[in-house]
Protein backbone atom coordinates (compact mmCIF):
# COMPACT_ATOMS: atom_id res chain seq x y z
CA UNK A 1 0.00 0.00 0.00
CA UNK A 2 1.45 3.20 -1.09
CA UNK A 3 0.92 7.00 0.70
CA UNK A 4 -0.84 8.87 -1.52
CA UNK A 5 1.03 11.72 -2.30
CA UNK A 6 0.12 15.59 -2.32
CA UNK A 7 -0.96 15.51 -5.97
CA UNK A 8 -2.78 12.10 -6.01
CA UNK A 9 -4.78 13.90 -3.50
CA UNK A 10 -6.44 15.62 -6.19
CA UNK A 11 -7.25 19.40 -4.01
CA UNK A 12 -9.20 22.37 -5.06
CA UNK A 13 -6.81 25.40 -5.67
CA UNK A 14 -7.98 28.22 -2.91
CA UNK A 15 -9.89 30.11 -5.66
CA UNK A 16 -11.65 26.99 -6.25
CA UNK A 17 -12.57 26.93 -2.83
CA UNK A 18 -14.31 30.21 -2.47
CA UNK A 19 -16.67 29.31 -5.18
CA UNK A 20 -17.87 25.68 -4.10
CA UNK A 21 -20.64 24.99 -2.27
CA UNK A 22 -19.91 24.59 1.47
CA UNK A 23 -22.16 23.02 4.51
CA UNK A 24 -24.12 25.92 6.11
CA UNK A 25 -22.21 25.46 9.40
CA UNK A 26 -20.53 29.04 10.94
CA UNK A 27 -18.03 28.37 13.72
CA UNK A 28 -17.86 31.06 16.46
CA UNK A 29 -14.16 31.24 18.44
CA UNK A 30 -15.53 32.52 21.60
CA UNK A 31 -12.08 34.10 23.58
CA UNK A 32 -9.89 31.16 22.26
CA UNK A 33 -6.45 32.08 23.16
CA UNK A 34 -3.91 29.54 21.61
CA UNK A 35 -3.20 30.15 18.27
CA UNK A 36 -2.28 26.76 17.33
CA UNK A 37 -5.69 25.92 18.49
CA UNK A 38 -6.90 28.53 16.12
CA UNK A 39 -4.71 27.66 13.70
CA UNK A 40 -6.03 23.86 13.39
CA UNK A 41 -9.59 25.02 13.74
CA UNK A 42 -9.22 27.02 10.46
CA UNK A 43 -7.57 23.65 8.35
CA UNK A 44 -10.63 21.87 10.18
CA UNK A 45 -12.95 23.96 8.67
CA UNK A 46 -11.38 24.09 5.37
CA UNK A 47 -11.24 20.48 5.38
CA UNK A 48 -14.75 19.95 5.71
CA UNK A 49 -16.02 23.26 3.96
CA UNK A 50 -17.33 25.40 6.67
CA UNK A 51 -18.59 28.60 5.06
CA UNK A 52 -17.02 31.29 7.60
CA UNK A 53 -15.29 31.28 11.16
CA UNK A 54 -16.19 34.25 13.28
CA UNK A 55 -12.88 34.68 15.95
CA UNK A 56 -14.44 36.93 18.85
CA UNK A 57 -12.90 38.97 21.85
CA UNK A 58 -9.60 37.61 22.65
CA UNK A 59 -9.31 35.35 19.56
CA UNK A 60 -6.84 37.48 17.36
CA UNK A 61 -7.05 37.54 13.46
CA UNK A 62 -3.02 36.88 14.13
CA UNK A 63 -0.81 35.84 11.35
CA UNK A 64 1.13 33.42 13.37
CA UNK A 65 -1.90 30.84 13.20
CA UNK A 66 -0.53 30.15 9.57
CA UNK A 67 1.56 27.80 11.77
CA UNK A 68 -0.81 25.45 12.32
CA UNK A 69 -3.64 26.77 9.58
CA UNK A 70 -1.05 26.16 6.67
CA UNK A 71 -3.01 28.56 4.67
CA UNK A 72 -6.38 27.63 5.84
CA UNK A 73 -6.89 31.08 7.28
CA UNK A 74 -6.58 32.16 3.47
CA UNK A 75 -9.36 29.79 2.34
CA UNK A 76 -11.82 29.77 4.73
CA UNK A 77 -14.00 33.20 5.26
CA UNK A 78 -13.51 34.94 8.62
CA UNK A 79 -14.57 37.62 10.81
CA UNK A 80 -13.51 39.30 13.50
CA UNK A 81 -16.02 40.62 16.51
CA UNK A 82 -14.84 42.00 19.90
CA UNK A 83 -18.23 40.92 21.50
CA UNK A 84 -19.17 37.09 20.87
CA UNK A 85 -22.46 37.88 21.97
CA UNK A 86 -22.45 40.39 18.90
CA UNK A 87 -21.66 37.58 16.57
CA UNK A 88 -24.01 35.24 18.03
CA UNK A 89 -27.04 38.01 17.64
CA UNK A 90 -26.21 38.81 14.15
CA UNK A 91 -26.52 35.29 12.99
CA UNK A 92 -29.40 34.16 14.89
CA UNK A 93 -31.08 37.74 13.31
CA UNK A 94 -29.85 35.96 9.93
CA UNK A 95 -31.55 32.73 10.95
CA UNK A 96 -29.07 30.52 12.05
CA UNK A 97 -29.57 28.04 14.95
CA UNK A 98 -26.61 28.80 17.51
CA UNK A 99 -26.09 26.45 19.47
CA UNK A 100 -22.97 26.38 22.44
CA UNK A 101 -20.58 23.53 22.73
CA UNK A 102 -20.61 23.09 26.31
CA UNK A 103 -21.97 21.17 28.97
CA UNK A 104 -25.01 22.57 30.74
CA UNK A 105 -28.32 21.41 32.16
CA UNK A 106 -30.41 20.27 29.37
CA UNK A 107 -27.94 19.96 26.32
CA UNK A 108 -28.55 17.77 23.78
CA UNK A 109 -26.00 14.87 22.95
CA UNK A 110 -23.93 15.13 19.92
CA UNK A 111 -24.65 11.77 19.36
CA UNK A 112 -28.53 12.75 19.40
CA UNK A 113 -28.40 16.18 17.66
CA UNK A 114 -31.05 15.65 14.31
CA UNK A 115 -29.89 18.88 11.51
CA UNK A 116 -32.10 19.74 8.78
CA UNK A 117 -29.91 20.54 5.34
CA UNK A 118 -32.42 23.91 4.88
CA UNK A 119 -31.26 25.22 8.02
CA UNK A 120 -28.69 27.31 9.12
CA UNK A 121 -26.12 26.51 12.08
CA UNK A 122 -23.26 28.07 13.88
CA UNK A 123 -21.50 26.23 16.96
CA UNK A 124 -19.87 28.40 19.67
CA UNK A 125 -16.64 26.78 20.82
CA UNK A 126 -14.96 28.31 23.93
CA UNK A 127 -11.28 29.16 26.17
CA UNK A 128 -9.45 27.07 27.15
CA UNK A 129 -9.85 27.05 30.49
CA UNK A 130 -13.05 29.30 30.93
CA UNK A 131 -15.43 27.40 28.00
CA UNK A 132 -18.25 29.09 26.44
CA UNK A 133 -19.09 32.34 28.24
CA UNK A 134 -22.90 31.98 30.49
CA UNK A 135 -23.37 35.32 28.86
CA UNK A 136 -23.30 33.37 25.15
CA UNK A 137 -24.80 30.42 26.22
CA UNK A 138 -28.04 32.33 27.70
CA UNK A 139 -28.44 33.99 23.81
CA UNK A 140 -27.83 30.27 21.91
CA UNK A 141 -30.59 28.17 20.78
CA UNK A 142 -29.38 25.57 22.86
CA UNK A 143 -25.90 23.43 23.90
CA UNK A 144 -24.81 20.31 22.28
CA UNK A 145 -22.38 18.03 24.44
CA UNK A 146 -19.78 15.96 23.67
CA UNK A 147 -19.99 12.68 25.68
CA UNK A 148 -17.00 11.55 27.60
CA UNK A 149 -15.95 8.21 29.29
CA UNK A 150 -12.98 9.25 31.14
CA UNK A 151 -11.77 11.28 34.05
CA UNK A 152 -11.22 14.64 32.11
CA UNK A 153 -14.28 16.74 32.02
CA UNK A 154 -13.47 18.36 28.66
CA UNK A 155 -11.41 18.05 25.03
CA UNK A 156 -9.14 20.70 23.45
CA UNK A 157 -10.96 22.81 22.13
CA UNK A 158 -9.52 22.38 19.02
CA UNK A 159 -10.49 18.62 19.10
CA UNK A 160 -14.00 19.51 20.00
CA UNK A 161 -14.16 21.50 16.74
CA UNK A 162 -12.91 18.70 14.86
CA UNK A 163 -15.69 16.47 15.91
CA UNK A 164 -18.29 18.93 15.96
CA UNK A 165 -17.83 19.89 12.42
CA UNK A 166 -17.10 16.11 11.09
CA UNK A 167 -20.50 15.60 13.14
CA UNK A 168 -22.18 18.02 11.54
CA UNK A 169 -20.62 17.72 7.89
CA UNK A 170 -21.50 14.29 8.03
CA UNK A 171 -25.69 15.45 8.15
CA UNK A 172 -25.67 18.45 6.34
CA UNK A 173 -22.78 17.37 3.41
CA UNK A 174 -22.32 18.69 0.54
Amino acid sequence: MKKKSVLDLKRISQEEFKRVEKISLTVILDNVRSLNNIGSVFRTADAFRVECIHLCGITPPHTDIHKTALGAEDSVDWVYFQDTCEAVDNLLAAGYEVYAIEQVECSISLTDIKLDKNKKYAVVLGNEVKGVQQSVVDKCTGSIEIPQFGTKHSLNVSVTAGLVIWDFFKQLGI
